[in-house]
C-alpha cells in the first residue's frame, strides 16, 4: 500500500520542487497533498489520511511548530520532516519537543529527504506490524481462557489490590458471579523444585506438568481460577463454593499431591487460606498462606496445611518486622504529608488491636523498634531529635495501656515529620537559592541542566525535581520566565534594537525569540514596545 505525504510551505515553488525530483513511487509514496498554510494543511488531515508530514518551520500566521503541535493531535503516529533554514535552528528544536522526527536544511539536497522518507516508511512498517501482533494477541489471549484467568489471578493477589473498573472488566470477561462473593484461595509449593539433581529441560518438563495436574484436579469447578505466579509456585482462587464443593476439592488436592509424587518423585505442599468477602483482602490471604507453608516447610513438606494451622501472633510479628515497618520507614522518606504516615501508623495499631490474641508487651516493642528505626534514620536536628527519643522511649516503658503506647507512638511519628519535614524543606530552599541565583546571572547562556547539577554536586532528574518542589515551575521555565522578563525591560528602551534584545537575552536568532514572546506575552516585541 503506498504511504500519503502532505508538504506545506507558504512558498508554491518549494511544494513544486518537491513534487517533481523525489522519486515518491519508488520510495513507497502516492503523489502527496499539499498546502500553502497550516490551517490549510489541518483541514486536509481532518478529511484524509496522512503518513508524513513535511512542512517548512517559518510560515506567517501559523509556524510548523504550531501545526506539528496540532497535527500530532490528528494523527499521533505521523511522521514529521521540517525544512529550516540555518538560522532557524531554534525552530527545529522547540519542533522536536512537540513530535517532529528529523530535519532538513535548507537549501535541500533530494537524497538527504529520500533518505528520511525512506526511514519513515521502515519505522510506520514496524508501527503496522506491532499493531497487527498486538490485534493477534489479543485475540489469541479472548480464545484462551486459562491465559485471561492467570492474569486475572495475579492482578488480585498483589499487594496494590484491583480497582474497581478494573473488577468490572474481570468481571465481564470472565462471567464471574454478581452476588456477594465468598472468595479464598489455595497455594501449590512444589518443595523441591530447585534440587541440584535437576537440568534446566527437567525444571521445564516438571513446571509444565506441575501447572497440568493442577488444572486436571480442578477442572470440574466452574469459578476456579488457576495461576502460574512462580517457577515452583501455582495459584488457585475460589469464588462461592458450595460446602459440597469444598469437600470434593479436599479429596482433588490429595489427587494433586499423589500424581506429582508417581509422575517426578517429589511432593508438594498446599495451603488452603480463610475465606474473604471483599476482593481488598485477597493479598492479605496470600500473605498469609505463604507464611503459614513456610513455617511448615521448616519441619516437613508434602503437606495440606488449612488456615487453623496459622499462627496469627507470629505471622503479625513478621508482617510488622518485614512489611508494616520498612513500609512506614519509607513513608517518612517519600510523603509530603505528615497526616499520611500518621494516618498510616493508626492504620497498623487498628489491625494490631483487632488481634484477640496480641499481647501488652507486644504492642509495646513495636512501639520501641519503630522509635528505634526512626531514630537511626534521622537526619535533621540530632540534637533535637536524641532529645525527644529518650523521652519518647521513657515514656513508652512508663505507658499501661494499648492507647497509651498509641498516643505516645502517633505524637512520636508526628514530631518526627515535623523536624524532618522543616529540614529538608531549609535544606532545598538554600540550594534551589544558589540554582537561581546562578540562573539569573547566567540567563544568556545556552546551560543544560545536567551542567547546572554538576555545579552543584547533584544528579540531574534529582535536581530537576527538587527545583519543581520549591519552584513551582520547571527550571526550563525559570529560565524562559527570567529571559522573557529582562527582554520586556530591554524593550522599554526605544535605543536597543529588537535584533538586539534578542542576542542579550541569550537568543541566536530574533525570529525564535520574537515567537517564544509572543507566546509568552500575547505580544510581538515590536507590539509591545509600542504600547509601553
Amino acid at each position: 500500500m503506498l504511504l500519503k505525504a502532505l508538504i506545506v510551505d507558504d512558498e508554491p515553488t518549494h511544494i513544486q520542487g518537491l513534487i517533481r525530483y523525489i522519486k515518491w513511487n519508488d520510495l513507497g509514496f502516492d503523489i502527496p497533498f499539499t498546502a500553502e498554510s497550516g490551517h490549510e494543511a489541518l483541514e486536509i488531515m481532518r478529511n484524509a489520511p496522512v503518513d508524513v508530514l513535511i512542512s517548512d518551520v517559518s510560515m506567517p500566521v501559523m509556524t510548523g511548530i504550531e501545526l506539528v503541535a496540532k497535527a500530532k493531535a490528528i494523527h499521533p503516529q505521523l511522521q514529521v520532516l521540517m525544512i529550516s533554514g540555518y538560522n532557524e535552528f531554534e525552530f527545529v528544536q522547540e519542533a522536536m519537543n512537540v513530535g517532529a522526527q528529523a530535519y532538513v536544511l535548507k537549501p535541500i539536497k533530494v537524497e538527504e529527504v529520500e533518505s528520511k522518507l525512506g526511514g519513515f516508511r521502515k519505522t510506520l512498517t514496524k508501527l503496522l506490524q506491532i499493531e497487527e501482533q498486538a490485534q493477534e494477541l489479543q485475540e489469541k489471549v479472548s480464545g484462551s481462557l486459562d491465559i485471561v484467568r492467570e492474569r486475572f489471578v495475579a492482578d488480585v493477589i498483589v499487594e496494590a489490590g484491583i480497582d474497581l473498573d478494573m473488577l468490572h472488566s474481570w468481571g465481564r470477561l470472565l462471567e464471574l458471579p454478581a452476588c456477594q462473593q465468598e472468595i479464598g484461595l489455595i497455594v501449590f509449593g512444589y518443595d523441591q523444585f530447585h534440587s541440584s539433581g535437576q537440568d534446566a529441560r527437567e525444571r521445564v518438563v516438571i513446571g509444565t506438568g506441575f501447572l497440568k495436574a493442577v488444572h486436571v484436579g480442578l477442572s470440574d469447578y466452574r469459578h476456579v481460577y488457576v495461576a502460574k505466579t512462580g517457577t515452583d509456585e501455582i495459584v488457585a482462587m475460589h469464588i462461592n463454593l458450595t460446602p459440597i464443593e469444598r469437600a470434593a476439592i479436599e479429596k482433588q488436592l490429595l489427587f494433586i499431591q499423589n500424581v506429582m509424587q508417581e509422575q517426578y518423585g517429589s511432593t508438594v505442599t498446599i495451603g488452603t487460606s480463610r475465606v474473604c468477602t471483599t476482593w481488598e483482602e485477597v493479598p492479605s490471604l496470600y500473605k498469609e498462606v505463604k507464611f503459614m507453608m513456610a513455617r511448615s516447610r521448616l519441619m516437613e513438606g508434602g503437606q495440606i496445611l488449612h488456615y487453623d494451622r496459622l499462627d496469627e501472633s507470629d505471622f503479625q510479628q513478621f508482617r510488622l518486622r518485614e512489611e508494616m515497618i520498612p513500609e512506614i520507614i519509607g513513608l517518612t522518606e517519600t510523603a509530603a504529608d505528615a497526616s499520611k504516615v500518621v494516618e498510616y501508623v493508626n492504620n497498623v495499631f487498628d489491625m494490631l488491636l483487632s488481634q484477640p490474641s496480641m499481647m501488652f508487651t507486644y504492642m509495646q516493642a513495636f512501639g520501641m523498634a519503630l522509635l528505634s528505626e526512626l531514630a537511626r534514620k534521622q537526619k535533621w536536628n540530632k540534637e533535637l531529635g536524641g532529645e525527644m527519643n529518650l523521652e519518647m522511649w521513657q515514656k513508652l516503658i512508663d505507658c499501661r495501656s494499648e492507647a497509651q503506647i498509641r498516643e505516645v507512638v502517633l505524637d512520636y511519628v508526628q514530631r518526627y515529620m515535623v523536624i524532618e519535614t522543616k529540614g529538608e524543606a531549609n535544606q532545598r530552599h538554600n540550594l534551589i537559592g544558589k540554582v537561581t541565583e546562578y540562573l539569573e546571572a547566567h540567563f544568556q547562556d545556552h546551560i543544560t541542566v545536567k551542567q547546572l547539577a554538576e555545579l552543584h554536586h547533584l544528579n540531574a532528574s534529582y535536581l530537576s525535581v527538587l527545583f519543581k518542589k520549591e519552584m513551582g515551575k520547571t527550571i526550563s521555565d525559570f529560565l524562559q520566565e527570567t529571559r522573557m522578563n529582562k527582554a520586556k525591560e530591554l524593550l522599554r528602551d526605544p535605543n536597543i534594537k529588537i535584533y538586539e534584545v534578542s542576542e542579550q537575552v541569550g537568543f541566536q536568532t530574533s525570529a525564535y525569540f520574537a515567537y517564544l514572546f509572543k507566546k509568552t506575552t500575547g505580544y510581538t516585541p515590536q507590539e509591545y514596545r509600542d504600547y509601553h
